[in-house]
């Protein structure tokens, strides 16, 4: 059974695998002993060089002090400290060399290391004391007298010649770092050699195994292959020729009777199938034009009620809006009444408006509008959709601040009532998705660019619109996520119409939503008109888009 071998196999490279782990761990903590070895041979060998060398300077002090040419005192005591610094460490490093086992010639070396130490520390003991005597000779004194003196000092210590002794130990400890190097290197060679061993043991076994597998896997591999290539290209009566006892013969007899029984269910579809062909082609082509009416109808039926619901729900509000807020309190100067009644035949002329569109919409099943060129000042639609659309905004206690537009500053070509209805769409959006006690602000300005225009921002501080949504709030019938949350009543056209709107005006419509790094924090509305440059005709000129 393949699995059992595979798995066998597994466990013994796994297990290969482990061995070179443990392995490498020996090396590794070989190679550092090793590496701990040679350094401290080198600082041995380093220390006695230095012992040496600051020795051959305090003695020069000397001769410098006594012949009259100066010698610091603090460059003595700085020798001294040296010197006792050092041989402090090379005791260290003796004992160290020691724990490790550095010496091979059965402890002779340890000893004479520690004999020279010995011998050192108590010379440079004397050598304090008597440095620390020193005084300048005087002229009737022989300077040779002067010398024998510092060298019996100097260059003896418990009988021993100390420049001898130095000589010999800088010799010993010179041949105890390089036997150590040549111990590392032997040992990183046999290390070397010990994991280059262990790869080629272990890629050999691997390979082995994958050539074993290789050869045992492909007969069975290719004729299931070859079988299921077969059965796709539908030649159901083929069957895989493999009859023995291990797991791809039992996915072949698996496969063998799906291809059986798969075979007698296509005949039997096969049968049925041509049955009802016939009756299928009988009725496809009646089912297809009766679909295709009613799908037509039921189209125009859908946006007609859409349309209707949402360009009569505005100017509707705007209306009980300006009744109530006129009934509500006592009573009112007449000419208050007036004012109120005033705005709200506006507001039904512009509803009868609507309805005229909306009629001519479902006559012709196009979406037109009548549109009346002629010079308009946009304070006076700016205005009739401020008033219009306060009436919403005073139930939802929502404030709107806009800076008053002056008369006769702000001239285009366009309908007047069409762009009350843009404005009033761009401000009932704004407040309708504007959280309770929030702000709409409405800015204005004029561009010093060539062709002038005019933009204008409707900014609500409602629940914004995610990135992700922002190409499509043109769409018709085309709700955002978070607009549904906030408002479940909607039917998507009040951007559609507001856009057509501004196109038919020769201008463009944009939106902004910080919404898309920070969720609900309002929507911003760029409007861009053309100004008027010359003077035009008052002569009215009728489109239609």
């Amino acid at each position: 059974m393949f699995r059992k071998q595979l798995s066998w196999v597994l466990l013994f490279l796994a297990a290969c695998i482990v061995l070179q782990g443990v392995g490498a761990v020996f090396a590794l903590r070989e190679a550092e002993r090793q590496v701990v070895r040679g350094r401290i041979a080198s600082d041995i060998h380093q220390g006695f060089v230095q012992l040496s060398a600051t020795k051959q300077h305090l003695r020069a002090w000397v001769t410098q002090h006594k012949i009259g040419a100066g010698g610091n005192p603090a460059a003595r005591e700085a020798l001294l400290n040296e010197m006792h610094q050092t041989l402090a460490d090379l005791a260290n490093l003796a004992r160290t060399a020691s724990s490790l086992g550095m010496d091979r010639s059965d402890g002779e070396e340890q000893t004479a290391r520690q004999e020279a130490l010995h011998v050192l520390g108590q010379n440079v003991k004397t050598l304090g004391d008597a440095v620390g005597q020193v005084k300048t000779l005087p002229a009737d004194i022989p300077a040779r007298l002067g010398w024998d003196t510092l060298s019996e000092v100097f260059e003896k210590s418990e009988g021993r010649d100390l420049r001898e002794l130095i000589g010999q130990s800088i010799v010993r400890e010179r041949a105890a770092m390089l036997r150590e190097r040549q111990a590392a290197d032997a040992t990183l060679a046999r290390i070397r050699w010990l994991w280059v061993g262990m790869a080629l043991s272990l890629a050999l076994l691997a390979l082995g195994a994958t050539v074993y597998f290789a050869r045992a896997l492909r007969r069975p591999i290719d004729e299931l292959a070859r079988g299921a290539h077969k059965l796709r290209q539908g030649r159901l009566q083929h069957r895989i020729p493999l009859n023995g006892q291990d797991e791809f013969s039992d996915v072949a007899r698996s496969m063998n009777a799906m291809a059986a029984a798969l075979e007698m269910h296509s005949q039997q579809e096969t049968e049925q199938r041509h049955r009802l062909e016939s009756e299928v082609r009988e009725r496809t082509s009646a089912l297809h034009e009766a679909n295709k009416s009613l799908q037509q109808t039921d189209t125009r039926r859908r946006q007609l009620l859409a349309d209707i619901s949402h360009e009569l729900r505005t100017p509707t509000t705007a209306i009980r809006g300006e009744a109530e807020i006129t009934l509500r309190g006592g009573e009112r100067p007449s000419p208050e009444y007036r004012e109120a009644l005033q705005r709200i035949v506006a507001i039904s002329r512009q509803l009868g408006s609507v309805i005229d569109d909306l009629l001519a919409m479902a006559r012709s099943d196009m979406e037109t509008l009548s549109i009346v060129h002629q010079t308009v000042d946009l304070s006076e639609p700016l205005a009739d959709a401020l008033s219009q659309a306060s009436a919403l905004a005073g139930e939802r206690s929502i404030h709107i601040d806009c800076p008053v537009m002056p008369k006769g500053t702000v001239k285009v070509m366009g309908d007047g009532q069409r762009l009350s209805q843009l404005l009033l769409l761009l401000l009932d959006n704004a407040v309708r998705y504007s959280h309770s006690n929030g702000t709409v602000t409405v800015r204005w300005e004029r561009s010093t660019d060539f062709p002038p225009m005019l933009m204008l921002q409707v900014i609500d501080q409602g629940i914004g619109i995610p990135a992700e949504e922002l190409h499509q709030v043109f769409d018709r019938h085309f709700r955002g996520s978070l607009a549904r949350l906030h408002r479940a009543a909607g039917s998507g056209l009040g951007l559609p119409i507001a856009k057509a709107l501004v196109l038919a005006h020769g201008g463009n419509l944009t939106l902004q939503s910080p919404a898309d790094e920070i969720r609900n924090t309002g929507t911003c509305v760029v409007l861009n008109l053309p100004l008027l440059t010359r003077p035009v005709l008052e002569t009215p000129q009728k489109a239609q888009t």
